[in-house]
């Protein structure tokens, strides 16, 4: 079946917003034998009405994310009623719902706020849990006067749309959509290695396969290698993978490096801290961004400056002087430092020139030293080269740092 999505929105063109959800539509309705054909990002106005007449022609499945809202260019339902010659109903029950939410956050409805009860006559009703405008789905030919695909009404802000995905559009894929696809697909994230040294490992071989869609995306730090096809040939290429890139595949499930990381931690029943200059506390965040992070993450400290590295990890001075705050023996000091304040199974530490300016031509921007410590074992201090934009940096830093810890952590 035909799939086509349509983001609506003027602050997605004007590069206000990022658009995140084609790609998390593209992966939800794969296992359902379904791909996005094509994409469309539209304005808010006639622009909508004109993007779904021209692809109702051509597509079996319409998704239509934004402009569901309270607000004077949130109009997509009622363009899409329009469209299809349907009348809107007001639905006290949906009204009641939004009253009830407003009133627990303390919110004042405005006129406009019963826009959101509107709803085209057939649709079925998408519950929002996480915010205040539903979606809607209308089926294949909603309406007797005009042949038109099912159409999927969803709200903008993707804590909104994927909840809503997940529970409400998924089941009604399942049933309308005749049979799932023996195709299937695996991606594989791989931590220390760049794009072409990924390839060279196991492209050639795996391009041997009959049947095999291969493809690469090269993140900071990382690389997702995506195969799709039949399971008897994924079969075959992700035993080509395993031993071509062997411990460098931190993922086969699609979780995030600190996600494993906390996950190998708790399994062990082990705890970190960190101690960072260079990285200003992103190591923390992408630490406690994970889900139970408070059982193994203990604490975690931005010692910027070179008396905070002396006051909070206890990093001798005459160190710092010797040999300034960006090297070896500040890192490992650094690292030792916060174990110890911690009483932590395992410390990270940051230290390095971000830049732009601060470089030498010994230390030049985009060094940075990561350090390791370890309970009853000795510290580990690594070094890199990373002169790249300063939140670049922080990404390869952090990167760096969280597969050292994985790597220690399997060993």
């Amino acid at each position: 079946m035909k799939t086509i999505v349509i983001n609506t929105g003027t602050e997605l063109l004007l590069g206000d917003v990022l658009n995140s959800h084609l790609s998390f539509i593209a992966r939800e309705i794969f296992s359902l034998g379904l791909r996005v054909d094509r994409q469309l990002s539209v304005p808010d106005g006639p622009a909508i009405r004109a993007a779904l007449a021209e692809s109702s022609e051509q597509a079996d499945i319409i998704f239509v994310t934004g402009g569901l809202g309270p607000t004077t260019d949130d109009v997509t339902r009622e363009i899409t009623a329009e469209f299809l010659g349907l009348k809107l109903h007001h639905y006290a029950a949906i009204m009641a719902t939004i009253a009830t939410r407003a009133a627990r956050r303390g919110f004042r409805l405005t006129d406009r706020t019963s826009r959101q009860a509107e709803v085209p006559q057939g649709a079925t009703v998408l519950p929002n849990e996480n915010g205040s405008a539903p979606g809607l789905y209308l089926a294949a030919n909603a309406a007797s006067t005009k042949k038109s695909p099912h159409l999927f009404l969803l709200p903008g802000p993707p804590r909104e749309l994927q909840p809503m995905f997940k529970s409400s559009v998924l089941p009604i894929l399942r049933d309308i959509v005749p049979q799932e696809s023996a195709t299937d697909r695996r991606t594989y994230r791989i931590a220390g290695m760049g794009e072409s040294l990924v390839e060279e490992a196991i492209g050639e071989r795996l391009l041997e396969i009959a049947g095999i869609e291969l493809g690469y995306c090269a993140r900071p730090g990382e690389v997702d290698l995506r195969i799709i096809g039949e399971r008897l040939a994924l079969d075959q290429a992700e035993a080509i993978i395993t031993a071509g890139l062997g411990a460098s595949i931190f993922s086969s499930d699609g979780g995030s490096l600190e996600e494993v990381v906390v996950k190998l931690l708790m399994e062990r029943k082990q705890t970190l801290a960190v101690a960072e200059s260079c990285t200003g506390g992103f190591l923390a965040h992408r630490i406690t961004n994970v889900p139970g992070a408070s059982t193994v993450f203990l604490a975690g400290y931005v010692t910027y400056a070179n008396e905070a590295k002396e006051g909070m990890l206890g990093v001798d001075a005459r160190l710092i002087s010797a040999h300034g705050a960006v090297s070896v023996n500040v890192a490992r000091a650094m690292a030792e430092g916060a174990r110890q304040q911690a009483n932590t199974t395992f410390a990270l530490a940051t230290t390095g020139i971000a830049g732009p300016g601060g470089g030498t031509e010994e230390k030049p921007v985009g060094t940075v030293f990561v350090a390791l410590a370890a309970d009853g074992a000795t510290t580990q201090v690594r070094s890199f080269g990373f002169p790249d934009d300063r939140p670049t940096f922080k990404e390869l830093t952090t990167q760096a740092a969280l597969e050292m810890l994985r790597r220690s952590l399997l060993a």
